[in-house]
This record gives C-alpha cells, sequence and structure tokens, in this order.
C-alpha cells in the first residue's frame, strides 16, 4: 500500500501501459490497480493478463478495479470495490480466501463495515480535490485519521495526491498513498514516481 499506482492510459505518449507500469514499478510503485471503465470485461481482462506479466517479473500485486469476474478469470491479485460495487462477501467466494479485497470507504461507519465483512484494506478520499473523477467530495483531514484509527487494516489515502501536497498527510494513521496523474500523467514516470517514494518516508 505505500505507494499504489492507479492506471490511467489518457497519458502513455507513445508507450504500452505495461511499459508505464513498469517504469512506475522501477520507481518505487509498491502496488498497481488496473482501473479503465471504458473496457469491457474481456478487453480488462487481456489488459490485466499483459500487465501480470509485468507485476509477477517485480513480484507486485495487481490490483483489478470493480471486475470480479475479470480478476478471478484472468488470475489478478486481487480486486477493489467501491460502495456501489459488488457485494464483498460475494466477491471473496469468487475469488477465494487468498485474493485481496479493498473497498472504498468515506466514513468510519462503512471503514468498520467493510472490515468487518473481510476487506483486506481501504481506500479512503478523495483527501485533496482530484480532476481524476467526477462529483467527488474532499474528505476531510479529521475524517481520514477517524477511518484510520477505527480499523487495523491499512488505509490508503486517494484523491488529488501529488508532491505538491504529500507531506500534508503525515499523521494520518495512513499505511500508503494511491495516486493516478502524479505518477502516470508525469513526463518521466519512473522519476514521479522515485520522487513520491522519497516524500513519503517523511508522511508514513
Amino acid at each position: 500500500m505505500r505507494l499504489y499506482a492507479v492506471t490511467d492510459d489518457r497519458w502513455l505518449r507513445g508507450r504500452t501501459l505495461a511499459q508505464a507500469v513498469e517504469e512506475a514499478i522501477l520507481g518505487g510503485a509498491t502496488c498497481i490497480q488496473l482501473r479503465d471503465k471504458g473496457r469491457s470485461s474481456d478487453e480488462l481482462r487481456a489488459q490485466a493478463e499483459e500487465l501480470l506479466a509485468v507485476t509477477r517479473r517485480y513480484r507486485v500485486p495487481l490490483i483489478l478495479n470493480d471486475d470480479v469476474e475479470a480478476a478471478a478469470a484472468c488470475g489478478a491479485d486481487g480486486v477493489h470495490l467501491g460502495q456501489d460495487d459488488m457485494d464483498l462477501s460475494r466477491a471473496r467466494k469468487l475469488l477465494g480466501p487468498d485474493r485481496i479485497i479493498g473497498v472504498s470507504a468515506h466514513t468510519v461507519e462503512e471503514a468498520l463495515a467493510a472490515e468487518k465483512s473481510g476487506a483486506d484494506y481501504l481506500g479512503a478520499g478523495a483527501v485533496f480535490s482530484t480532476g481524476t473523477k467526477q462529483d467527488t467530495s474532499v474528505l476531510p483531514m479529521e475524517r481520514l485519521r477517524a477511518i484510520c484509527g477505527a480499523v487495523s487494516i491499512p488505509v490508503a489515502a486517494i484523491g488529488g495526491i501529488g508532491e505538491e501536497n504529500a507531506a500534508r498527510l503525515a499523521g494520518s494513521g495512513i499505511a500508503g498513498i494511491a495516486v493516478v496523474s502524479a505518477i502516470f500523467g508525469a513526463q518521466d514516470i519512473r522519476q514521479a514516481a522515485s520522487r513520491l517514494t522519497g516524500l513519503l518516508q517523511d508522511v508514513l
């Protein structure tokens, strides 16, 4: 969870997504989430299989966003579920006991419910304003601290995090940060990930 890189193929600049993901890992990304709302389940599965060839080489987990069936079919390491996605207990039955299941949480109540249902980690945000996802409200820092204090599973902060504001998350209790544009929107993906990795030494 330390540096959780969430993919976005809008900024590939001639690279394949697999090449971009490898650069992120070489820069220090410790977990990769494949997120692409525009792909069909079959397309997502095919893309995941390409990325797994990279992530397994470096022993970094690959998490799929939302699509439990695709995650089960391609052998991804886990899935991340939003509050409106598949029920966690059903996802666990499909994926089995050893796959990672993360859940988005915006309140202490959602965090506790997810932990009770067997979530392995939480994604909490958006901690800062972000243009990556529409219709998101900023999670107050006090609530982020409350969420981290209420559960025993790791919490990754997400939403608008970059080099300019990551330090503001110090003392919140998070286990890591999840970023999109701060890595994949950078001209030099590896360098961007490396700089964030360095900054996290004073945050976590």
